[in-house]
């Protein structure tokens, strides 16, 4: 329990550096160029550890907001503005069926991404796809944030399409589409429920298999029931009470 509760909270101090750091890149106090202060110095700034400041850092850059440079630090990117018609996924939520509309037109879009890419992959898109599975698992066996890894499987199954749109979408959506992460959202940084790693590997694995073997009706079968995992997950928790006030408020 004990370790439950240092994780919670390591988590909810993870998302305080973030939305802070974020915030001053909004509002410009960091310009598109800037170097960001050091990692000791952040650390001293928030009165965090090391590990918090790196996870900090590492969801900023899976959002597309800094980048890490080789021997030089972090620099940011810019603020990613977003057109307002795309604000569905990225926009501020406090109720979870949010999450689950969310799904649902994923469902529409990354059913059909996943036959294509069964039907039109290359090699090499194929080995991008494979090498995100192989990603996925690693960070599970080091017991790392796995957001990133999750995020990049479903670009590269919607690279392998060959039609970019569905690429340009997920990008226009960014990190937040995976449940997890807007969950936490929802929960005030804190995730409540059981690790979800080992079995979204494998259903990540169940999809990359039926697109190499240019499956596409597995594949679409395969991504659906991903998706539809992570429906029956959110729905199931409707019924917490706060959670459900939220609803029913909106």
């Amino acid at each position: 329990m004990s370790e439950l509760i240092r994780s919670r909270g390591r988590r909810s101090l993870t998302a305080g550096v973030q939305d802070a750091l974020r915030g001053q890149i909004d509002a410009g106090y960091y310009a598109p160029g800037d170097k960001l202060p050091t990692e000791p110095a952040l650390i001293d700034k928030f009165g965090v550890s090391r590990t918090v400041v790196r996870e900090a850092i590492a969801a900023l850059r899976a959002d597309g907001l800094v980048e890490s440079r080789q021997g030089s630090g972090v620099f940011v990117i810019g603020p990613r503005h977003t057109d307002p018609g795309l604000r569905l996924f990225t926009s501020d939520t406090d109720k979870i069926s949010d999450i689950i509309e969310e799904l649902e037109l994923r469902i529409g879009i990354e059913v059909e991404a996943a036959g294509l890419a069964a039907v039109r992959s290359s090699p090499a898109q194929e080995a991008e796809i494979q090498a995100q599975v192989e990603r996925f698992s690693r960070l599970v066996a080091e017991g790392k944030p796995t957001d990133e890894a999750d995020f990049q499987f479903h670009m590269a199954i919607a690279t392998a399409t060959n039609n970019a749109r569905f690429r340009t979408f997920l990008e226009h959506v960014g990190r937040r589409m995976i449940p997890r992460v807007k969950f936490r959202t929802v929960m005030g940084g804190i995730d409540p429920l059981p690790n979800r790693d080992a079995p979204i590997l494998d259903e990540h694995r169940e999809i990359a298999e039926a697109v190499l073997a240019r499956d596409p009706d597995r594949a679409r079968e395969a991504m659906r029931r991903h998706l539809m995992t992570g429906i029956k997950r959110y729905r199931s928790l409707t019924a917490w009470g706060p959670t459900q006030k939220n609803d029913e408020a909106g």
